[in-house]
């Protein structure tokens, strides 16, 4: 793929309501999306019942319902899943979910059938979840927001051990810390994990957004590196698609006034598809880093360049000087650098004022 891999994050944007859950994924396919990506939880295993509300979420909710209460209502039946799953495959999108609990995994990877995962950044430091991942055998989006370098390592040992690793071996941190250093475990690593540089804010501010750890993953991890966005609009995401992000994941909705905790924080379908296509343009516009000429502007340099020639007419055997020389376009003749080595020369033939010079 020549750009990146853009996910169209419909997360919990459906409200609980299959006929939004549709729209989303209709909506992302126009938009030109990639993929699409929901969440897959049960409340009940997410979050204990009295857990208040993120900040950003009772901004967006109100702080009267509490949060497992918020999530109950927006849970999605393991059933409409499947027709999801249909549905995105039928416009050309793949499926994906986002598992925030161990039953939601196994359900996402054993019944769904996706060999392709995002771990969110909440649960980059849920060690246990973290190797249940990782064991699957599917390729990792690992989203890194709120993370320390040391964190990152750290999820990464684990996810070595567990693509390394019999199931006999006990997952204690020598043996993560093994198995990252080790160079099967590294390997396992290149073969199929990529990291997400991310702010865990909703919306993220641009001065939060530090778009140059990118490049710090890269260089510390030697992995993939892309970015999922929090902030308004699709500028950040454009700037990490020029730093050459390789996966971008956005959340976007049908109405960014619905009510729900990630609206206000989403593009909508024409934002999104105007982002898409400019993701697309920036990455066709970073190139191979090699500078030379491209065969577009061959004929632009024909024009736009030089070539020596004559300012007044010059005879045969007349002396090239400065005062019957000159430099104009096109650049179709002489190399101006030869001026030098004319200059003092006769001239072999008669040349009219404005004529090039062939030497």
């Amino acid at each position: 793929m020549s750009h990146p891999l853009v996910i169209a994050e419909a997360g919990v944007n459906h409200n609980g309501h299959a006929d939004l859950a549709f729209a989303l994924v209709e909506a992302a396919a126009k938009a030109g999306a990639d993929v699409v990506k929901f969440q897959t939880f049960k409340a009940e295993h997410l979050i204990i019942p009295d857990a208040p509300k993120a900040e950003y979420q009772q901004r967006t909710t109100g702080a009267g319902e509490s949060q497992f209460a918020m999530l109950k209502r927006l849970e999605l039946s393991l059933a409409l899943h499947h027709e999801l799953k249909a549905e995105a495959e039928r416009h050309g999108l793949a499926f994906l979910s986002t598992a925030f609990d161990s039953g939601s995994l196994r359900f996402l990877v054993e019944d769904m059938g996706l060999k392709l995962l995002k771990l969110p950044s909440g649960e980059l430091t849920n060690a246990p979840f973290v190797l249940e991942h990782a064991r699957t055998g599917a390729e990792l989006i690992i989203s890194t927001g709120m993370a320390t370098l040391g964190e990152v390592e750290q999820a990464l040992g684990i996810i070595a051990f567990g693509r390394i690793a019999g199931l006999s071996e006990k997952p204690i941190m020598a043996a993560f810390q093994e198995a990252y250093a080790s160079a099967d475990g590294q390997a396992a690593l290149r073969s199929g994990v990529t990291l997400l540089h991310c702010t865990s804010d909703y919306p993220a501010a641009p001065e939060t957004i530090n778009l140059q750890a990118m490049d710090t993953l890269a260089a510390a991890f030697g992995l993939p590196v892309g970015y999922s966005d929090h902030s308004m609009g699709s500028a950040i995401s454009i700037a990490a698609a020029a730093r050459g992000a390789c996966v971008i994941e956005k959340h976007f909705t049908l109405d960014c006034r619905m009510a729900g905790p990630d609206h206000a924080a989403s593009l909508e379908p024409e934002a999104l598809a105007s982002m898409i296509r400019d993701i697309h343009a920036v990455s066709a516009a970073l190139g191979d880093g090699i500078k030379r000429p491209q065969p577009a502007e061959l004929s632009t340099a024909r024009v736009a360049r030089k070539s020596l020639a004559a300012r007044v007419f010059i005879r045969a055997g007349e002396t090239f000087t400065e005062e019957n020389l000159a430099i104009m376009r096109p650049g179709t003749g002489m190399l101006p650098l030869h001026y030098w080595d004319v200059l003092g020369r006769p001239s072999r033939r008669d040349y009219d004022a404005g004529s090039l010079i062939d030497g």
